[in-house]
């Protein structure tokens, strides 16, 4: 296994927990800007429509996707800077 890869994995898990911090914050965020005064429905949410819930999973599946790329890709580049290697 390259020594960047091994090297980067305790780096990755850091910034993977980061990024699910950032993307819980922007998704809430985000769910305000759409109208909804309160938190997002959960599935088994009996006061809310399919719509709703439908709609909540879909933003937030699509804003922690979209982070945890950004992160990923910001943390493998960097690596590159320092290292000199690609660790994927």
């Amino acid at each position: 296994m390259k020594t960047a890869k091994v090297a980067y994995k305790p780096i990755g898990l850091a910034l993977g927990t980061l990024s699910g911090l950032a993307a819980g914050t922007l998704f809430k965020q985000a769910w305000k800007v759409l109208g909804h005064s309160g938190d997002a429905p959960n599935a088994t949410d009996e006061e809310r429509t399919w719509k709703e819930v439908l709609v909540a999973a879909a933003l937030q599946g699509a804003i922690f996707a979209a982070v945890k790329a950004a992160v990923d890709r910001a943390g493998a580049t960097a690596t590159r800077r320092l290292t000199g290697t690609w660790p994927g």
